[in-house]
């Protein structure tokens, strides 16, 4: 190199410090770490094999058994120790030998039948009140599918549909009090478990691949407009983006439209199959947030529903975000009577003069990591409702 690049080059290099005497038998020095399904141990010692035998012990010392783990790495080096004798120092890469998640992971096909194989509802539901038309509310969401807590897929699955089925039960029930002609269905977003929450640290305990999340995700709600569209002259279903349906991540954050959502998707791709059947499903109108946007709002019989996934505003401050939204003059959020959000995974309503605002528990069993942190467990369910003249005077938890 040149004088003046060296020179440009040039840093403060620190001064050089002599080296620290070693004790022999406080520097055989034993450290782990420990990331998800890898761990690295760096063991000291006279020998190769003494630090072989040295790490298995590393591993039995933090609760692994070696058995389940399998040497993926290493590396070698060799030092010199107090005494002038040459000892050596190897970093151990362990990986936990695979348990074939594919093996453990629920058949989809089996999945998928449970849904073709559920009973529908007879056509004709319930009497036909002569009174105000009213709106039949279904409002579900967080099935995170592909998530292994609880009672898994296969749980959180005929959970759904079982719900699903009771809530069309409870139609008929209803129409014996209200003049119900129009069924909405709010699927309130994090169907799906996803790969991008927490950096992808779910990533293990996630059964699923993503395609089989969003199709079971996607018949799940065609096993719905199959169930509710003979049961009404009007049916809407509306979608919005949940935090786990995301479809593009980088280094955490969203780096796509905030519309870009699998929960949104997945109910475009019921909406196409639907238009190519109109003479059966023309009466089935399908709603989803506009472009760069989180929110949708519905009119239902002189009630005006919004929904939201949940994680826009903080636990407890859902007024005050709707009220910011409402501040805004391009929001249709000032016109809502009812906020149908999740997010949460647990049932909370709550009133402001004639406003309501409706949080519906999870369809997975528990979050596991929840149970953990605060001890409670999961009351899955979802939420059905009755809507008219701006009001909600019907709300009831279906739970299985």
């Amino acid at each position: 190199m040149s004088e003046l690049l060296n020179e440009l080059l040039a840093k403060p290099i620190g001064p050089a410090v002599p080296a620290r005497q070693t004790d022999p038998e406080k520097d055989f020095t034993r450290q782990i770490e420990i990331k998800g399904d890898e761990a690295d141990v760096t063991v000291r010692g006279e020998s190769f094999e003494d630090n072989e035998s040295a790490a298995t012990a590393v591993l039995q010392g933090q609760g692994l058994d070696p058995a389940g783990w399998t040497v993926t790495g290493l590396r070698s080096s060799e030092w010199t120790m107090a005494n002038g004798d040459t000892g050596v120092s190897t970093r151990f890469t362990f990986a936990r030998k695979s348990v074939s998640v594919a093996m453990d992971r629920p058949a989809i096909d089996e999945l998928l039948a449970a849904i073709d194989s559920t009973p529908t509802v007879p056509t004709e539901a319930g009497p036909r009140v002569d009174d105000e038309p009213a709106t039949f509310i279904v409002a579900l969401g967080d099935m995170q599918f592909g998530k292994i807590d609880g009672d898994g897929v296969e749980g959180t699955l005929q959970r759904t549909i079982d719900c699903l089925n009771e809530a069309a039960e409870l139609l008929g029930v209803y129409r014996y009090r209200y003049a119900i002609d129009h069924v909405h269905i709010a699927w309130l977003g994090d169907h799906v478990e996803g790969f991008v929450s927490q950096g992808g640290a779910n990533t293990w305990r996630t059964q699923l691949t993503l395609n089989e999340q969003i199709r079971l995700t996607r018949r799940v709600m065609l096993h719905a407009l199959l169930l509710f569209a003979p049961l009404a002259d009007r049916v809407t279903m509306v979608a919005v983006p949940g935090n786990h349906g995301e479809a593009v991540r980088f280094m955490g954050k969203g780096v796509t439209r905030y519309d870009d959502s699998h929960d949104t998707e997945s109910l475009i791709a019921v909406k196409d199959a639907a238009d190519l059947n109109p003479e059966r499903f023309g009466h089935v109108e399908f709603f989803v947030p506009a472009t760069d946007e989180l929110t949708v709002v519905v009119e239902c019989s002189g009630t005006v529903v919004a929904h939201a996934h949940g994680h826009q505003f903080r636990p407890g401050k859902h007024f005050e975000w709707w009220k910011g939204q409402a501040f805004g003059r391009s929001s249709a959020m000032h016109q809502a009577d009812v906020l149908l959000a999740g997010h949460l995974h647990h049932e909370f309503i709550e009133g402001d003069g004639p406003r309501t605002f409706i949080q519906v528990p999870s369809m997975e069993s528990e979050s596991t990591w929840y149970r953990h942190s605060k001890g409670a467990e999961g009351a899955p369910g979802l939420i059905v409702a009755v809507a008219k003249d701006g009001r909600i005077p019907v709300k009831e938890v279906v739970s299985q």
